[in-house]
């Protein structure tokens, strides 16, 4: 495994993990959330594309395709977060958590895939 490629997608993991937490733990929606949900979004994809590299492109399997759409629910999470906070609309600010979990979720999928694929392999 390319190392570069495991330290950014640990930063996009962090990142994100604080920008969502962060806000659910505060019960609004924050400028500063929006940064970290940005900063995720980009090192999840600098690290996928370091990824694809490493190994020849994409895997076409739950990994591969959990994590196309991660990427993709990530951006529209940032965009629509952005989109939120420019509006300053307080019921959506409030209950902007609930889409943010459910993202994070997702992401932890094509995040975790391959070390549950890795020990399930292991334990046969």
């Amino acid at each position: 495994m390319n190392s570069t490629a495991v330290i950014v997608i640990n930063l996009a993991l962090i990142f994100y993990s604080i920008g969502v937490w962060s806000e659910r733990i505060q019960g609004r929606l924050k400028a500063w959330h929006t940064v970290f949900f940005w900063f995720g979004l980009i090192c999840d994809t600098w690290g996928t594309g370091l990824m694809f590299d490493f190994v020849g492109g994409m895997s076409y399997d739950v990994h591969g395709f959990s994590g196309v759409l991660a990427i993709v629910l990530m951006f529209v999470h940032a965009i629509w977060a952005t989109f939120v906070l420019v509006r300053k609309n307080e019921k959506m600010i409030a209950n902007f958590h609930r889409f943010s979990i459910a993202v994070w979720f997702i992401w932890l999928i094509p995040y975790l895939s391959p070390m549950i694929f890795r020990m399930l392999e292991a334990a046969k």
